[in-house]
């Protein structure tokens, strides 16, 4: 046997070679007829004899033990998989059929048997000196490192121990000649393998040195980056399972857990596996499929992650639990900078430096030089800017298109979507949808870019149990006093930087208690809590979810509190502000117990006080009746805004916010009497203005006081409320008429 490289493996392969050739000279020597070209193929009497009356053998001698040198793969595989020297040989023997074609036959002549090609345990055992009944055979036992391990496999169970059939399987054939490549079985299991490189170095120190099993408990940071970060500084390589896969192939998990452990002792990797929430629903499931893969993973690395602590009925070990904090407001624009960085990669839109541009006088399109600031003396596709380009202009040809740069201030974009939390996926995945929009129109990413690409991230789950609101307003559509206008500003703040505050801070210690910011809206119907809530989740860049009040409330005990449980839930997974309406009707205050009503009603409020303190999302609740709220639950509120009914200079401005300008007025809509005389709330001045508009639209001109009038003294009607000439004044006519 020859090769180009002399490598352990193959130094040792022809160490193998010697000793098959020494094996079939012993074997013709003995053998009377040894050109019988039936050989094998039956016994003669005389044959028979001859078994009985040798001792058996192929009278190979024994080799003194040999040892790989180090660094080399038959090295590094005896370290891994705790090789003794004659597993190695019994490896290499098994081996050389896969490697060298001639193996084949030159086996099946010593097995005496042409149709049995490869070694068996009686033969490798003999070609390295040793007899059948030698406690070696033991290293093939299903126990020993080669057989446990998946480095051998015996085939043909049915036959005596002796005549078992030894292979390699062929990703151990790849892996010793050098193929990378994972097993082919492991295709659709395997994830991507994305590091966190904002990880802090202490908690990637940490991390790596917790060996064995590990659980990284996700507080907000990304547990799978630190997971792929440790494995790395401890000098391994990462396999990143993906969990829902799993869940898809139940039947093939014992099938792969093997695979997995042998790619894993293999490449000397480690398995990262999670988040766990993303196995199977059902706790036995879940608890099956962990404790299949941490008794096969034995030994090796394994970084399990979610949000949720260690259940010890998952498997028999108990890992070392580490909580993953959410990074600092510095690490998490990092982070939003290595994403957005590998999106514009990715998408194709990242620039070179000019270096790299082509040589002179190439204009290479894709890899545009270094960008001047936009609007800057340097810039020369500013307005005015520059001169025109030289040559010839060809009509109708485009101009020179202007390169942006991708990214943009990615501080301020950090900033825009400071208030959501994201694991490392969500946020990976919300810059490749953000630098992919805005590669669509030629600028660089946006604040609201970034904004729409993480609401996007937003499970569906939240949706079955809430009425979704794209919010469509802003601060400046809000026409309130200064008071409630600070609170509403003190509740963004407190949801953009409650991480840092409440998490790297501390300033709400105690167990079970949840970084969640919760708000109270008080004030009368129309004030605006609605929409100033729907103001609140448009600064955020976040959904809000409007709580329908009929698929909570349930006449079944027990029923309400667990759909509330469920609504809590999902809302803590979404990045979102949920809104209680009317939350009165399921806040109310506790009574004195006089029957089982009064009990079970009790019930529900305590349930609701103990959630609300563990809640990490954003919530509102919005109420005509303040009095009506448990005590409790107000002391839990962070922030209290009351909603007064708007004065005349409020209403005026609402008058006319609520007509907007693109509605035509005639020159006698007189906008200061109505807001003068008409004491009426902001929604309901919106409901008069579109009834007015309707009005409007009829008659086909602007807009009249007539009409405007009209629409008032309707809504009054609806409110229940007398039209007095003391309001209506010269228009009392046209109001009753109405």
């Amino acid at each position: 046997m020859t090769h180009t490289e002399e490598p352990a493996l193959w130094t040792r392969l022809g160490a193998v070679e010697r000793r098959v050739r020494e094996a079939v000279a012993a074997r013709r020597d003995a053998d009377p007829d040894p050109d019988d070209p039936y050989r094998g193929q039956y016994l003669t009497p005389e044959a028979a004899a001859r078994i009985l009356d040798e001792p058996g053998g192929l009278d190979v001698p024994a080799r003194a033990p040999w040892q790989p040198p180090d660094g080399s793969e038959l090295g590094t595989l005896a370290r891994w998989f705790e090789l003794s020297p004659l597993d190695l040989d019994l490896l290499l023997v098994a081996l050389a059929p896969d490697l060298d074609a001639r193996f084949e036959r030159l086996y099946g002549y010593l097995n005496d048997d042409l149709t049995r090609r490869r070694p068996t345990v009686g033969l490798a055992l003999e070609l390295c000196g040793l007899g059948g009944a030698s406690p070696a055979r033991f290293r093939l036992s299903p126990g020993a490192p080669l057989i446990a391990g998946g480095l051998l496999e015996i085939t043909e169970p049915e036959r005596p121990p002796l005549s078992r059939v030894l292979t390699v399987p062929d990703r151990v054939t790849a892996h010793l000649l050098g193929d990378p490549t994972p097993d082919a079985r492991l295709t659709g299991v395997l994830g991507e393998v994305l590091e966190d490189p904002t990880a802090e170095p202490v908690e990637v120190r940490r991390a790596a040195a917790a060996a064995g099993l590990v659980h990284l408990r996700s507080r907000g940071g990304d547990a799978e980056g630190l997971a792929v970060a440790a494995l790395r500084a401890a000098g391994r390589d990462p396999l990143v399972l993906d969990p829902a896969a799993l869940t898809r192939r139940p039947s093939d998990l014992p099938a792969l857990a093997r695979v997995l452990a042998l790619e894993a002792r293999l490449t000397g990797a480690g398995v990262v596996l999670g988040p766990l929430a993303a196995l199977s629903g059902e706790p036995g499931e879940r608890s099956r499929t962990l404790r299949t893969l941490c008794t096969e993973l034995r030994g090796i690395p394994l970084y399990t992650h979610d949000a949720t602590p260690w259940d010890p009925t998952w498997a028999p070990d108990t890992p070392v639990t580490l909580t993953v904090p959410p990074p600092a407001p510095e690490r998490q624009a990092a982070r939003w900078h290595h994403a957005l960085t590998r999106a514009a990669k990715a998408a194709g839109t990242s620039h070179r430096p000019a270096d790299d541009a082509g040589s002179p006088g190439q204009a290479t399109a894709a890899a545009p030089g270094p960008l001047a600031p936009v609007g800057s003396a340097e810039d020369p596709y500013r307005s005015g800017a520059g001169a025109e380009p030289s040559g010839p202009a060809t009509a109708g040809a485009p101009g020179p298109r202007r390169p942006v740069d991708p990214l943009g201030d990615v501080e301020a974009l950090a900033r825009a979507v400071a208030a959501h939390r994201l694991d490392a996926g969500q946020l990976r995945r919300a810059a490749d949808v953000a630098v992919r929009t805005a590669a669509l129109d030629g600028r660089p990413v946006g604040p609201d870019d970034l904004r729409v690409a993480v609401r996007a991230q937003n499970g569906a789950g939240l949706d079955r149990l809430a009425r979704r609101v794209e919010p469509g307003v802003g601060w400046d559509d809000l026409v309130l006093p200064p008071t409630p206008h600070r609170r509403l500003r003190e509740l963004a703040l407190r949801a953009r930087h409650r991480e840092q505050v409440l998490g790297q801070w501390g300033m709400r210690p105690g167990g079970g208690r949840g970084r969640g910011v919760i708000a109270l809206f008080a004030g009368e119907s129309g004030t605006g809590k609605t929409m100033s809530a729907e103001v609140v989740a448009a600064d955020l860049g976040m959904d809000l979810y409007v709580v329908d009040l009929s698929t909570v409330v349930d006449k079944y005990v027990g029923e309400t509190e667990k759909n509330l449980e469920r609504i809590f839930t999902e809302a803590s997974a979404v990045n979102a502000v949920l809104l209680f309406d009317e939350a009165d009707a399921i806040f109310g205050k506790r009574s004195e117990v006089k029957d089982a009503h009064d009990r079970h009603a009790n019930i529900e409020s305590a349930y609701l006080l103990q959630r609300m303190e563990s809640f990490d999302g954003i919530a509102v609740l919005t109420t005509n009746l303040r009095a009506n709220l448990d005590e409790a639950f107000t002391r839990r509120l962070d922030v209290v805004a009351d909603f007064p009914m708007p004065d005349a200079g409020h209403r005026l401005a609402l008058w006319d916010r609520c007509l907007g300008d693109r509605l035509p007025r005639s020159d006698d809509l007189d906008l200061a009497f109505c807001a003068d005389r008409f004491e009426l709330a902001g929604g309901s001045i919106r409901a008069c203005a579109v009834t007015a508009a309707y009005l409007a639209a009829e008659s086909g001109k602007p807009l009249t006081m007539r009409q405007t009038v009209t629409a008032i003294a309707q809504e009054y009607r609806k409110l229940g409320r007398l039209l007095l000439e003391s309001e209506f004044g010269p228009y009392t006519a046209e109001a009753a008429g109405a």
